[in-house]
Protein backbone atom coordinates (compact mmCIF):
# COMPACT_ATOMS: atom_id res chain seq x y z
CA UNK A 1 0.00 0.00 0.00
CA UNK A 2 1.12 3.40 -0.95
CA UNK A 3 1.69 6.27 0.86
CA UNK A 4 -1.22 8.33 -0.51
CA UNK A 5 -4.11 5.30 0.52
CA UNK A 6 -5.46 4.61 3.08
CA UNK A 7 -6.89 1.39 4.04
CA UNK A 8 -10.56 0.59 2.56
CA UNK A 9 -11.34 -1.08 6.33
CA UNK A 10 -10.74 1.88 7.64
CA UNK A 11 -12.52 4.33 5.44
CA UNK A 12 -15.75 1.79 6.41
CA UNK A 13 -15.63 2.54 9.67
CA UNK A 14 -14.54 6.41 9.93
CA UNK A 15 -17.17 8.67 11.08
CA UNK A 16 -17.02 12.34 11.45
CA UNK A 17 -16.12 12.92 15.09
CA UNK A 18 -18.60 16.11 15.32
CA UNK A 19 -21.44 14.37 13.62
CA UNK A 20 -20.76 11.01 13.55
CA UNK A 21 -22.05 10.84 9.70
CA UNK A 22 -20.34 8.31 7.24
CA UNK A 23 -17.40 10.60 5.61
CA UNK A 24 -16.54 10.44 1.52
CA UNK A 25 -13.20 10.03 0.39
CA UNK A 26 -11.39 12.40 -1.82
CA UNK A 27 -8.67 10.48 -3.13
CA UNK A 28 -7.19 13.26 -5.32
CA UNK A 29 -7.40 15.89 -2.21
CA UNK A 30 -6.27 13.36 0.21
CA UNK A 31 -8.91 14.45 2.55
CA UNK A 32 -12.18 12.87 4.44
CA UNK A 33 -15.15 14.91 3.67
CA UNK A 34 -18.18 14.99 6.11
CA UNK A 35 -21.30 16.71 4.08
CA UNK A 36 -22.96 17.11 7.53
CA UNK A 37 -20.64 19.03 9.03
CA UNK A 38 -19.70 20.71 6.19
CA UNK A 39 -15.63 19.97 7.19
CA UNK A 40 -12.97 18.16 5.01
CA UNK A 41 -10.84 16.16 7.37
CA UNK A 42 -6.98 16.04 6.09
CA UNK A 43 -4.93 12.15 5.17
CA UNK A 44 -1.48 12.72 6.14
CA UNK A 45 0.95 9.92 4.77
CA UNK A 46 -2.11 7.80 4.87
CA UNK A 47 -3.51 8.70 8.35
CA UNK A 48 -6.54 10.33 8.44
CA UNK A 49 -6.38 13.25 10.66
CA UNK A 50 -9.83 13.34 12.71
CA UNK A 51 -9.64 16.12 14.40
CA UNK A 52 -12.26 19.12 14.09
CA UNK A 53 -9.24 21.88 14.87
CA UNK A 54 -7.20 20.45 11.51
CA UNK A 55 -10.12 20.28 9.23
CA UNK A 56 -10.76 22.23 6.40
CA UNK A 57 -14.09 24.18 6.25
CA UNK A 58 -16.24 23.30 3.24
CA UNK A 59 -17.58 26.69 1.50
CA UNK A 60 -20.84 26.44 -0.39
Amino acid sequence: MSQNTVDPKLLEILVCPLTKAPLDYDAEAQELISRQARLAYPIRDGIPIMLVDEARRLDD
